[in-house]
């Protein structure tokens, strides 16, 4: 009888990591996947998104899904703990594929459509936060600790490589109809759905206590208004290259500052807190989650740099039509992907044998190394040093995630798994938005220093008046880098019409050539990356250190005590949070 548990247990732990493999691999490839697709669906609805009135719907399309995701996913774990991981993931499922179908349907054009494809993009988010809140716990419930490392290898490959891997599907399906974009996910998520309902069961230790309601609504509006503050700092404001002196942004950093300060209060005085800072009094956690928060502000500004990187100057210097540039992005990209999926499944299987510290600390310093490479690259590179490159960065990203995420579950009390897997999803998606934030904004500040310069020498060399060349030059930058985000030549829109630019038919066509901005950005554009570079090496270091200091292979000894002493805890009225977690050193 007991073999046949046991024989029922193995099989289903495989079920459980393909369910929530698919799940993972589905919400990321949704965060990736409209990065390319930004041209295709801005023209089907009939939008410029470059014009400053639509610049808004460019960042909300871009990062909504992440801010809804990042605000979500630690009270979605939280609730995980108390009504069922299970049940909180299988709701994702149909939440998610609900709003991709209405978003495959848009029947509206201009602002309207682009304001119906945000709105949706936001509930698209609410089930893509549920299903990054409670697959890792699902994950831990289902396999032994001596396992945990290879199956979260495999599902930090889907985390990871969907990202890349959406890149090339946008770019591919964006050719035929944009509405692909948003369809592809529906098959997925209708098999998803009716299979998680089928197959998944919670075996998890539920958590007996009521919603943080206080704690919840503080920390969503906290972190909230601190995205919604980097959403527009990046925005140009008044006479301002960007808009982090504007008053909105400073209103929503004080509104951030507030309720965020109220929230760390009122966790500390909760009894049943859904964000349990108790946790963070583990050593391994509170290590591996610092080191996962680096790695992600870091990883996220390296996939945004490199596609601009490749998308507006490479690829058009090498005779890519603009139209074409965001498919070969993402399949020049590739390297990057395959090095994650090698690196990430393997180093988990050896994680499980010996710990996570000097795999994930190598992988972070292999990180940064490939980012030393990168800067010394120059921006109209040779291919295959390049690939080398992105490869050895994606072995690095593979030797950290898969070691960290498994350390970090096997740290925490059975009872406690979707609180700490909502935390780890939720700092890797507020790393995203950070980057998005921190890079755009150095890119911009290098870029407003040396490109109206050498925008006005190119454009005065090319017969435009110097009156509209000094125009044209001191725009706000941020126009500029979306334009090569996007794959535009933007000097069509910017400069009129050859009447308007008195220039002759030959001039015309060499601005407004393939070759011509490319060229013109990409002294500019270096310099801009040098400093962020630097910045992702030395959050890398910084990463890797912590990594290191996370000490001996660590796990809790509470999954078989969880019930037992939630009990205890409800019956003495204790804090759940300041029960002595139990816990075994493996050396």
């Amino acid at each position: 009888m007991s073999q046949m548990k046991e024989m029922h247990r193995d099989r289903y732990k495989w079920i459980a990591l393909t369910n929530t493999t698919l799940g993972v691999f589905m919400a990321v490839i949704n965060s990736s996947i409209i990065l390319i697709s930004l041209p295709a669906i801005f023209r089907g609805i009939g939008i410029n998104p470059l014009l400053p009135g639509n610049v808004g719907y460019l960042l909300w399309l871009l990062m909504g899904y992440l801010l809804v995701t990042a605000v979500l996913v630690i009270s979605l774990g939280r609730l995980g703990d108390i009504v069922g991981r299970v049940r909180i993931f299988n709701l994702g499922f149909l939440v998610f594929t609900i709003a991709s179908v209405l978003l495959a349907i848009d029947p509206l054009r201009g602002s309207s459509g682009a304001l119906w494809l945000v709105l949706w993009r936001l509930v698209q988010g609410v089930g893509g936060a549920m299903l990054f809140a409670n697959s890792a716990a699902i994950l831990v419930d289902a396999f032994p600790s001596d396992q945990r490392g290879l199956a979260m290898g495999v599902n930090q490959v889907a985390a990871i490589g969907g990202s890349f891997v959406g890149l090339i599907a946008g770019g591919l399906l964006s050719i035929i109809d944009w509405r692909l974009v948003f369809w592809v996910s529906v098959p997925f998520g209708l098999i998803g759905t009716v299979w998680s309902y089928m197959s998944l069961r919670d075996n998890g230790i539920r958590t007996h206590a009521k919603i943080d309601w206080w704690g919840n609504i503080t920390f969503a509006v906290g972190l909230t208004a601190l995205l919604v503050g980097i959403v527009y700092g990046i925005e140009p404001y008044g006479v301002h290259s960007m808009g982090w002196t504007s008053p909105l942004v400073l209103t929503s950093f004080l509104i951030a500052a507030v309720f965020l300060v109220a929230f760390f209060i009122i966790e500390t005085k909760a009894l049943a807190p859904m964000f349990n800072i108790q946790l963070f009094k583990i050593r391994a956690f509170f290590m591996g989650s610092a080191a996962g928060l680096l790695a992600a502000i870091a990883r996220g500004g390296l996939q945004f740099m490199l596609i601009i990187w490749l998308q507006g100057i490479w690829l058009p210097l090498h005779g890519y039509n603009y139209a074409d540039t965001p498919l070969w992005a993402g399949i020049f990209l590739l390297p990057l992907t395959v090095g994650f999926m090698i690196a990430g499944p393997i180093s988990g299987y050896l994680s499980d044998r010996h710990g996570a510290r000097i795999l994930s600390t190598t992988g972070l310093s292999v990180f940064a190394l490939s980012f030393v490479g990168l800067l010394v690259v120059p921006t109209n590179f040779s291919y295959w040093i390049f690939a080398v490159l992105i490869f050895i960065n994606g072995v690095g990203g593979g030797m950290f995630s898969a070691p960290n995420s498994a350390a970090i579950m096997n740290s925490v009390p059975a009872n406690e798994r979707g609180g700490a897997a909502g935390i780890q999803a939720a700092f890797m998606n507020t790393g995203m938005v950070l980057s998005i934030g921190i890079f755009f904004s150095l890119m911009i500040v290098g870029l407003t220093s040396t490109l109206p310069k050498a925008m006005f020498k190119g454009l005065t060399s090319h017969g435009v008046s110097l009156a509209q060349a000094h125009t044209v030059a001191n725009m706000p930058a941020v126009g500029s880098l979306f334009s090569s985000f996007l794959g535009f030549n933007p000097l069509k829109s910017l400069l009129g019409s050859r009447a308007l630019t008195h220039v002759s038919n030959a001039q015309w066509l060499k601005l407004t050539g393939k070759k011509f901005f490319p060229d013109l950005i990409q002294s500019p554009f270096h310099h801009g990356l040098i400093i962020v570079f630097v910045v992702a090496i030395l959050l890398s270091v910084v990463g890797a250190l912590f990594s290191a200091l996370r000490g001996e292979r660590f796990i809790s000894q509470q999954e078989s005590m969880a019930k037992h002493a939630g009990d205890l805890a409800e019956s003495s009225g204790a804090v759940p949070g300041e029960i002595a977690y139990e816990s075994e050193v493996v050396r």
